[in-house]
Parts: structure tokens; sequence; C-alpha cells
């Protein structure tokens, strides 16, 4: 544990502004900021900006500096794992502030357009196995498979009554940046098999991993989905800690994971760590 703790000092880890964002830019660097639950802002190399899961107003982990959604500054996408609040809430607002589209899993991205809550042309359906290029043709991303559940719960305005609509399946993102820099951002997912595959056919360089259990993979899971399946060069934990189930903690992850190649940045919400 000293030594991932001495291996995240020595990153260069802060609090993303402007300011660095363009520094990341400039050095050819990749920067990844978690921002509570699975929120994830990632600034490519070539200095385009990805939105992961925006929940971030009423998120109790979310910095209180990012619950403005105007602090993240232009986003250029925003990719959807499923349709849980916890992943997608402030997805619309965000799509409407930056005139950004939203991709993601074509059932859930049908329900979208079908409630209302974005124009039909902002959600950009796709499926498992499929790649796309929104950013243009050096930046890829690839749909996957995740081991859980999506519904959207949605009051409806006409009757003021909860209503739950179908969120299509849930997903993972492969996301292939202009330098080959490879991230997989695994959505909400138990564990599975086909890991396997995924680790060896893509090869992600950066996971970001949900760690919390009862709705996700546990530390112990996490532990073995690392070291026997994906085997990245680093992890970023995401998805603990921000309700009373999500009980898996960055430090019983890294213990399950014992003496592993992968380096570990346990940040906290609102840091940056750039590769």
């Amino acid at each position: 544990m000293r030594t991932r703790m001495r291996a995240i000092a020595a990153a260069v880890v802060f609090a993303a502004t402007a300011t660095t964002a363009t520094l990341a830019v400039a050095q050819n660097k990749t920067q990844v900021q978690w921002l509570g639950q699975s929120t994830t802002k990632i600034t490519t190399p070539g200095g385009k900006v990805i939105v992961i899961d925006p929940w971030l107003t009423s998120n109790p982990k979310t910095p209180a500096a990012y619950k403005n959604l105007e602090a993240l500054g232009k986003v250029d996408l925003i990719l959807v794992t499923h349709g849980h609040f916890d992943h997608m809430a402030d997805a619309p607002a965000l799509a409407k502030l930056n005139n950004a589209p939203i991709y993601g899993p074509a059932g859930l991205m049908q329900t979208f357009a079908t409630l209302g809550l974005v124009p039909a042309a902002q959600a950009v359906r796709f499926g498992k196995g499929g790649t796309v290029t929104p950013l243009g043709e050096n930046i890829k991303i690839t749909q996957t498979h995740a081991e859980h559940s999506s519904e959207v719960a949605h009051k409806n305005a006409a009757t003021g009554k909860d209503e739950v609509h179908v969120g299509g399946e849930p997903a993972g993102f492969i996301i292939e940046l202009e330098n080959g820099f490879k991230i997989y951002h695994m959505g909400d997912t138990g564990l599975f098999g086909d890991m396997n595959l995924i680790g060896s056919y893509y090869k992600p360089d950066l996971v970001l991993m949900p760690i919390g259990g009862h709705f996700v993979m546990s530390p112990k899971d996490a532990a073995v989905s690392t070291r026997e399946m994906l085997k990245p060069k680093y992890v970023i934990p995401i998805h603990y800690g921000t309700s009373p189930q999500l009980k898996g903690t960055p430090k019983e992850y890294t213990d399950a994971l014992g003496n592993s190649p992968t380096k570990v940045y346990a940040i906290e919400p609102g840091q940056a760590v750039e590769f």
C-alpha cells in the first residue's frame, strides 16, 4: 500500500483547471479527472473533452465547485453507460449547455429521445461491439458488455406520476485516444468471464473500475478482474462510498490485489491524473 501511495504522490494529481488542461494538451498528455461515483472527465492529447456518466449537481461526493455544470468548461462529447439516475442525471442539461451529443446503448438513447430528454439528433444510438468516431477518426469509442441492469426513472410532467422506462442494456466503453492510449470505463458491472476477452483483445492501458460492491464488483472481485483478466497498466477506482451500500474501499481493493504490476491511483473526487 505504501508503494502505491508513493506512486500516487509522484503522479501529477491535481484539481483540473483550464490552465492544467492546456498544459496537458501541450505535453501530449491525457488528463483523467474523477468527479465522484462514475462521473469522469477526459481531456485528450488533442484537447477534446469527453464526460462519462455525468451525475454532478446532486452527487454528494462531487466537490462543490463542480456542482455547477459550467465549471466543466467546453464539453465535446458525453457518454452514458446505462439508464440509472446516478449515471445520467445531468446528461441532458450538459448536452444542452454544450450543444454536445450523447452516445450510449441504443435502447437508452431511444428512450432519451422518446421522452424528450434531449433532441433525437443529440441522442446517438450504437450497440455492443460497435465502434464510433464522433470526434474524428483518431478517437475511437467501442461499446462493451457490462453485467448490470438499466432502467430510466422519469416523472411525467403531464400527470406528475413517476414512471419507469426501458434503458436498453448496460455497457462499458473502450476509448482509444489520438496517441493510442486506451481507457476502459467499465460502467456498473459485476464480474463476468468475457473480461478476459476485453483484456486480451482491447488491451486497455487505464481502467476506471467500480469497487463499491452491492450493485457492482466488490473490492475482491475487482482485484480478480484486474490481476487475472484485464491486466491494465493503471486503475482508478470508482463507484464507491456514495451510499451506504457501496462499502468497498480502495484499501480493500489494493489489499486484495496484492503484488501486482498495475498501478492504482486512489484519487479523491475532483482530482485528476495525467498519463
